[in-house]
């Protein structure tokens, strides 16, 4: 079962791995019996289907949730083992899009309109006029 993270990146199913334990939550008794809740690992910095600059990325980006290169995504949100499987999956490949996401576009720094410069000077002006109103008349 590979995971399909955008139609140029899939990371094959040899590369994930898996651990089950059991599961806090919604389930009863059940919970106490079934090893319902999901670890899903993946190794970044030895994968084969990242390229070097990818790589360096996802390191750099997802830096503070890496452990020594490996990204590990729990889920226990269901009660089936199937749909929590599904459900670290689909975090997994959120994560990885998002960390290799372009950036924003770089602001260019433009000069401020003589329009708006006039209509800020006269602002100030107005509200210099609303204070100078606002003072006690002079003694002479």
């Amino acid at each position: 079962m590979d995971l399909e993270v955008s139609p140029a990146l899939t990371i094959p199913s040899s590369e994930l791995g898996w651990r089950f334990s059991r599961s806090s939550g919604p389930g009863g008794q059940h919970v106490n019996t079934s090893d319902s809740r999901v670890e899903l690992s993946w190794n970044i910095s030895d994968s084969a289907v990242l390229s070097d600059d990818q790589r360096l990325l996802l390191l750099t980006r997802l830096g503070r949730r890496l452990v020594a290169g490996v990204i590990t995504v729990t889920a226990s949100e269901r009660r089936s083992q199937l749909r929590n499987r599904e459900l670290a999956l689909a975090k997994l490949a959120d994560l990885v899009a998002v960390g290799l996401a372009p950036g924003p576009a770089r602001r260019r720094a433009t000069k401020p309109t003589r329009g708006s410069n006039r209509r800020r000077l006269a602002a100030k002006e107005q509200r210099s006029a609303t204070k100078r109103q606002r003072q006690r008349p002079s003694a002479e």
